[in-house]
């Protein structure tokens, strides 16, 4: 009888399985494609901008003296004749439905400043996805125009874990949505490029999340936002030459997975070292920095100034702090940094060189503000 159970198990599993597989492969290569349109327009290469496009496509583009601007793909790609470092672009978000799909992607350009919000319609013809039709309206304003000239070019990395549960037990624990939103929020403002890694990638857990609160409520329902934190990079996936800056955030969920993790450690030393960029965290999200070693051996908090959760401030005999791996506060300092907090669910931030970091989630907006401060002078 067993046998026969695991028979139709794996009958009814199969065509779900399968479907599920499909799904995931038809993700990945719709996002190929989009990617090789940003590729291709960014370091124009007019015979990869074509490659993502139907030879039959039509673009429907802005003209001050064409209501209904119809051009064709290939004179489209033919534009991009000269490389321009300004062109930036990345995925806002992207559904799949059968053989057809729709995409929308944000583009910065910073000579001349402006800002863009390309939307697509793709379709699969036999295993290969092509965009078929292509629009784009220009969004930025005369008000944010120094801010995205200031920040043209520049990403920062936030880095979360991808921890459901406190250690070994079944204590739920998530990513604090309070820090992600505040900071996220400031970042996008600003006119900055924010994505997310996680050590898993894929889907971030998420915790605290109340939508009384004005700032959670705009961001719950925020799609592209919400598109970003479910389809999160896997740190192999990460080119850390990208980036001026990561922040580690965090929540329960931050006191695993991150610290341990070889590759997210070389993407943060990398940014700090080579790209002589920031390094950043916020509350338990601390924890992220605590084995950072500089390339002559040296931990990155030694002889710094660090803030993050205090002892003080934890259930010492709650349950889920006998599952914490380590006190951050404790290794900060036997690393030899000097660790200092602020008072209870008061904003607290520590400025020390390119390391920025705060004590509690209140403090997410200040820490994100420290970051833009000195990115803009980079």
């Amino acid at each position: 009888m067993k046998w026969l159970y695991l028979i139709l198990i794996t009958t009814f599993l199969s065509p779900t399985i399968g479907w599920a597989n499909n799904r995931l492969a038809d993700n990945s290569a719709v996002k190929q494609v989009i990617q090789n349109y940003l590729d291709g327009t960014s370091n124009a290469d007019p015979t990869f901008i074509k490659s993502a496009f139907h030879p039959q496509a039509q673009l429907l583009l802005n003209h001050s003296k064409k209501p209904f601007w119809q051009v064709s793909a290939s004179e489209y790609a033919s534009w991009f004749s000269e490389k321009s470092k300004s062109r930036t672009g990345h995925l806002l978000s992207l559904k799949v439905d059968g053989d057809t799909a729709v995409a929308r992607a944000k583009i910065t350009t910073d000579k001349p400043v402006k800002q863009y919000i390309d939307q697509f319609l793709l379709k699969r013809f036999d295993d290969k996805w092509l965009i078929v039709s292509k629009t784009a309206t220009q969004i930025e304003t005369e008000e944010n125009k120094k801010q995205l000239k200031l920040a043209a070019g520049k990403r920062v990395l936030f880095i979360a874990s991808s921890a459901d549960f406190h250690g070994n037990s079944k204590l739920a624990t998530g990513t604090s949505f309070s820090e992600l939103v505040h900071a996220y929020d400031v970042f996008i403002k600003a006119g900055y490029q924010v994505d997310f890694v996680t050590p898993k990638g894929g889907q971030l857990p998420l915790a605290y999340i109340n939508t009384s609160d004005p700032m959670h409520r705009k961001h719950i329902y925020d799609r592209d936002f919400m598109y970003a934190l479910a389809n999160t990079a896997k740190p192999e996936q990460i080119d850390a030459s990208q980036y001026l800056a990561v922040h580690y955030v965090g929540g329960g969920n931050a006191m695993y997975q991150v610290a341990e993790n070889k590759t997210l450690q070389e993407i943060s030393m990398q940014v700090y070292e080579q790209n002589q960029g920031i390094v950043s965290s916020v509350c338990h999200g601390t924890a992220g920095i605590v084995n950072l070693k500089l390339s002559n051996g040296e931990y990155l908090v030694s002889g710094k100034t660090i803030s993050g959760y205090p002892i003080a401030f934890e259930k010492n005999d709650a349950a889920y702090y006998q599952e914490f791996p380590f006190e951050i506060e404790t290794l900060i300092k036997q690393r030899g940094g000097a660790f200092k907090y602020g008072e209870p669910n008061q904003s607290y931030v520590e400025v020390d060189g390119r390391i920025i970091t705060g004590t509690n989630f209140q403090s997410s907006k200040a820490v994100a503000e420290a970051m833009v401060n000195a990115l803009n002078k980079l």
